[in-house]
């Protein structure tokens, strides 16, 4: 360690996640490895991973693999290391090794307990001095927050989650002082969290599923407190700022998770503390696969399709026709113009098809209140399908979706 500490904020790695099917294995490879080399060239002293680690509480063998090899490249190169359990994360599953990994410095916060020195690190620096408090909050669950009652109204459990979120940073936080008083160092306290906070931003497909229900969403920075001299918040994939305020951020996504996010800069949070003392810069996260959505008539995405091929580009697409004319083979068209290239359509929304078809029901209807299964109903029927043959058809498409549910599990 030089005389400063060095500390790098990241979050929502996500790894194992597929999008639109295809798996993204190499990208977070590529990712990892970058890290790795950031935290030696940076002179990284403590990383703070800030919740979903993983996308799914079973995550897969490749995406176990990764993450474990990851922490062993951390512990060569002997960095401390602080992971919290985010909302996709299985509490369980990151505890489970929580003993070892601690020999190694890295330490693990799955879940909250009774006890908040449970959720409190101190971290020391090359003297064995204590040099920083982080508070190493993990996603809090329902039963987390409140006792349930029976015949409860949503407003009680509302304002009960609301409350037992304040209560719980507020215990960890009067502790942290405490423990600060006690070890006779002024030295900053730091917050990890992942929740929604009010005012957050997120955007179309960037795969951030709601925490809460209703008003829930609406957590203000003012849980957190004033004595705090920076807060590493995961769960939006978006990097940004808490209610403007510099020092309460989310550090974003590493990876876009999905089409919405395309073109966006992706980015983590490089901290300095010295002393007391605080600063902090972006470091930008480089882009190992390009996301691009397209729209517009079959002619305009005819011309940007043969622009991206000519140019030799690699990116994956999200295509959305939106002429007038009525196309049915635009899959086919659309398929046969990227032929033989690097870029490959991960999706096509035909938005005039997909309108026809909702046209033949009922009124008011939307897209996304249909099922997959309804759809293809829906298609059968306006492709005016024999009622003999759409029972088996039907029973077929169920059959296939099944096989292939199976599949990507046992892939996974």
């Amino acid at each position: 360690m030089t005389d400063s500490l060095r500390v790098l904020h990241t979050s929502d790695w996500h790894l194992g996640c597929t999008l639109y099917g295809r798996k993204r294995y190499d990208e977070f490879a590529a990712f990892l490895d970058w890290l790795c080399s950031v935290v030696e060239e940076q002179r990284i002293d403590l990383l703070l991973i800030a919740g979903d680690i993983f996308d799914t509480t079973t995550p897969s063998n490749r995406a176990q693999e990764l993450y474990y090899q990851f922490l062993c490249r951390m512990a060569a190169l002997r960095k401390q290391v602080i992971i919290t359990a985010g909302n996709h994360d299985s509490p369980s599953f990151l505890l489970a090794p929580s003993q070892l990994l601690k020999v190694l410095n890295i330490h693990v916060v799955g879940s909250a307990t009774d006890n908040p020195d449970d959720e409190l690190i101190v971290v020391k620096d090359a003297q064995g001095l204590p040099a920083l408090i982080v508070m190493a909050v993990p996603y809090l669950r329902d039963r987390d927050l409140r006792l349930a009652e029976a015949g409860e109204h949503f407003e009680d459990k509302d304002a009960s989650m609301r409350q037992g979120l304040r209560e719980h940073y507020a215990r960890v936080r009067s502790r942290a002082l405490a423990k600060r008083a006690e070890l006779g160092h002024d030295i900053p306290i730091l917050a990890m969290g992942h929740l929604f906070t009010s005012g957050g931003q997120t955007t179309d497909g960037d795969g951030v599923r709601e925490l809460y229900v209703g008003n829930l969403a609406q957590i203000s920075a003012e849980v957190f407190g004033e004595d705090l001299s920076y807060v590493a918040l995961g769960h939006l994939h978006m990097p940004q700022m808490v209610q403007q305020i510099p020092t309460i951020r989310y550090s974003g996504a590493p990876l876009a998770m999905g089409f919405g996010e395309a073109g966006r800069q992706k980015s983590m949070m490089l901290l300095t503390i010295a002393g007391c003392e605080l600063s902090y810069k972006t470091l930008a996260v480089p882009c190992w696969q390009p996301l691009q959505a397209l729209s517009g008539d079959l002619e305009q995405i005819t011309r940007a399709l043969q622009d991206l091929v000519a140019c030799g580009s690699r990116a994956w697409l999200e295509i959305t026709y939106t002429g007038s004319k009525l196309i049915g083979n635009l899959h086919e068209q659309i398929l046969a113009l990227t032929e033989g290239s690097s870029v490959e359509v991960l999706r096509i929304k035909n938005e005039r098809l997909l309108q026809r078809y909702l046209t033949s029901g009922q009124a008011g209807e939307r897209l996304e209140n249909l099922s997959v299964d309804e759809v293809f109903a829906r298609c059968l029927k306006e492709h005016e399908i024999p009622e003999e043959q759409q029972k088996s058809l039907l029973e077929a498409f169920f059959e296939i979706r099944r096989e292939l549910d199976e599949k990507d599990r046992k892939a996974e």
